[in-house]
């Protein structure tokens, strides 16, 4: 595997460096960890359509863009709410 250089501000080298070191790892064998464990938005999109797709066979739950707006505008609330406390 060839190794890439990138570069990030000291401090959040520092930072990941010592996440690194929590975890008993090295900044490369977290850094590329990280990367495994996370999904992209194109694989987040498409398991947000398979989840859908699942749920509307199961039940017929389908909502149109306008509700999903309201359930989202909902979820907003709830979490700004619950974040208040």
């Amino acid at each position: 595997m060839a190794d890439a250089n990138v570069r990030i501000p000291t401090e959040t080298r520092d930072r990941l460096a010592a996440l690194a070191a929590g975890e008993h790892m090295s900044l490369r064998a977290y850094l590329a960890r990280l990367a495994d464990t996370q999904l992209t938005p194109a694989e987040r999109a498409e398991r947000a359509e398979q989840a859908r797709q699942k749920l509307q066979a199961w039940n017929g739950y389908n909502p149109d863009a306008a509700h999903a707006a309201d359930l989202d505008a909902e979820l907003d609330r709830r979490l700004d709410q619950a974040a208040s406390l």
